[in-house]
């Protein structure tokens, strides 16, 4: 009965003692090219190590997009927060994450309302949706 008190004692000190495993997608950070575009047209998305990203396109030689993506914590919660599309920054509530995707959500948004990401093999993936329309991502690791 001693040794199964101090096992569960060791037990508990080294589970307080370990490391929370972060829940930040780290599946993001990278320099990314988008490989399903329209003809002429070039959408690149850049993320750093703290989960700061930017997102361009190009059109022949003239930036037509640009935004700028961070993963934060608001409330303890995750959000993806977007500027530099709408005259003040839009928030995507984080509602379901795994290791290699996340979702998120902003029903107030006009569009999108719906994010999601996902990395799969090689490429990064993104869907960016309201109840009428759905644009697909697929996205390269610029070598």
């Amino acid at each position: 009965m001693r040794t199964l008190a101090i096992l569960s004692l060791i037990f508990m000190f080294i589970s307080c003692n370990s490391k929370v495993k972060s829940n930040r997608p780290s599946f993001l950070i990278g320099n990314w090219v988008r490989i399903n575009n329209s003809p002429n047209t070039t959408t690149f998305e850049n993320w750093d190590n703290n989960l700061n990203g930017f997102g361009y396109t190009i059109k022949e030689k003239d930036t037509t997009f640009k935004e700028i993506l961070t993963i934060e914590k608001v409330k303890d919660t995750l959000n993806l927060k977007v500027t530099g599309v709408n005259d003040s920054p839009t928030y995507f509530v984080f509602t379901n994450q795994t290791d290699s995707s996340f979702t998120c959500i902003n029903e107030r948004n006009e569009f999108p309302k719906k994010i999601k990401y996902w990395k799969h093999k090689e490429k990064l993936y993104a869907k960016v949706s309201n109840e009428d329309i759905e644009l697909d991502f697929i996205f390269e690791r610029l070598k």
